[in-house]
């Protein structure tokens, strides 16, 4: 990584304006968390956060690397920032964060010369002496007009611990975040209590691994109890759970979902296969049979359960009858939202050296496959909503001034919204669905129920 001399910079003066700072943030949620904590770090030390990256001093892109296009994806936004003017003119400067020096490393300086400096995941707490050091000067007190980056969303995620210790043959997160590792409940609650003291309504929960918290703990605890107590001591406040494997999923975890009112009977279980061939392949367990017992047994503890899934088409040595297989386990089963991608083949997993690598063309039939049996169920699922009254969290309007929100059957980024003609974003108000395009929805506030 590049070495950044903070001892050269210096303070600016009363007189001068406080360095200004774009962050551009690519890839999942984590990323989001990431960003947000790097925001409150600079502007505590006060840097000026600015949202145009054409006016700021510099410009931290963090980076997603999970996959090679999301890697060409980090290349070609850092490609653009360089191509503005004040880049152009040398007057800004470019940091590269995330996971694409976490996982290319010092090769990354080779490569990737228009940067000033390379912050690694385990290097983000460090940010402010990262940008004393590339730009020379250090505020001297924080910036005026502080706004929380939790302040300007009704919804919000906390991470409850990173890193991974699957290593299953596809996946480079544990190269790029490391071993997993939970944050303490102390950690955990202070992060929330923070977002409700700024208005935040529903709290997403999320990790690499979110059903392992507390086990590596001197005394073990498990993800269940962490939900448990932050819903009972939270309780105008909404919690989902995201990316949780199928060994997480415990009785104990469902019957706490069931239990609490403002925690929505949502699981998101990636998968990845319903063959059992393919699965071990991947360094993943289960099999058809063994999904099916857990989906049975999640409905049958949450019967009102909203379900969605991530599937990989492709693997190395997928035959058509391991695809077939997967393709009946999904309209034998019916998932309200899949996600699907074409197996993608990372250097440095082991599943780039293995045999029967599928051919391209091939991945990308199957996968529109699964998609296509996936909304067919999917989207008959969202139409069986009309007439039915649910809870909506009222989140904002889009560019248009259409006012929008999110029922707890519909998780961030990803399954659609509801639009409505009236509400106050941060309210959580009663709606009809009147009609629905494909996972979008349309509801009209009942008043006095």
């Amino acid at each position: 990584m590049t070495n950044i001399d903070v001892t050269a910079a210096h303070c600016a003066d009363g007189g001068s304006a406080a360095p200004s700072v774009c962050f551009v943030t690519l890839g999942c949620a984590k990323n989001e968390v990431d960003s947000a904590e790097m925001t409150k770090k600079v502007q505590a030390a006060g840097f000026l956060v600015v949202d145009d990256a054409s006016e700021a001093d510099a410009v931290v892109v963090n980076t997603c690397s999970f996959i090679q296009a999301a890697t060409e994806e980090s290349i070609d936004v850092i490609f653009e920032i360089c191509g503005l003017d004040n880049f152009s003119s040398g007057s800004a400067k470019l940091i590269v964060a995330g996971c694409m020096p976490a996982r290319y490393g010092d090769d990354l300086q080779d490569e990737l010369q228009e940067a000033q400096a390379f912050v690694p995941c385990s290097r983000e707490d460090d940010i402010v002496e990262v940008l004393c050091g590339v730009l020379g000067v250090c505020p001297q007190t924080p910036s005026d007009g502080f706004v929380s980056p939790y302040a300007v969303s009704a919804a919000s995620y906390v991470k409850i611990s990173d890193g991974c210790d699957r290593f299953c043959s596809f996946c480079a997160i544990p190269y790029i975040r490391g071993r997993y590792h939970s944050f303490s409940y102390e950690e955990v609650r202070a992060a929330v209590a923070e977002r409700v003291d700024e208005g935040v309504r529903e709290i997403t929960l999320i990790a690499q691994d979110t059903g392992r918290w507390g086990e590596d703990f001197e005394n073990p605890s498990t993800t269940a109890r962490l939900l448990d107590g932050l819903a009972s001591e939270f309780s105008d406040t909404w919690f989902r759970l995201m990316y949780i494997e199928p060994q997480g999923v415990t009785d104990e975890l469902l019957d706490v979902i069931s239990a609490h009112d403002n925690v929505c009977s949502y699981l998101d279980v990636p998968l990845q296969h319903a063959s059992e061939s393919v699965l071990r392949a991947m360094n993943r367990r289960g099999s058809a049979k063994s999904h099916r017992e857990l989906i049975e047994r999640i409905r049958l503890r949450v019967p009102d359960i909203t379900l969605r899934t991530t599937l990989i088409a492709g693997f190395p040595g997928e035959t058509e009858a391991d695809f077939e297989e997967l393709c009946e386990f999904l309209e034998e089963v019916e998932f309200d939202y899949v996600g699907v991608f074409p197996y993608s083949r990372e250097e440095g997993t082991r599943a780039a050296d293995l045999p029967g690598q599928v051919d391209e063309e091939v991945k990308i039939e199957r996968a529109q496959r699964i998609r296509d049996i996936s909304d067919a169920i999917g989207e008959s699922h969202v139409s069986a909503r009309i007439g039915k009254t649910m809870d909506v969290l009222v989140l904002g309007r889009e560019e248009d001034g259409q006012l929008f929100g999110r029922a707890m059957c519909q998780a961030p980024e990803v399954d659609g919204v509801v639009y409505l003609e009236e509400g106050t974003v941060g309210d959580i108000v009663k709606v009809r669905i009147e009609d629905t395009l494909v996972y979008e929805m349309e509801g009209e506030v009942v008043h006095g129920e």
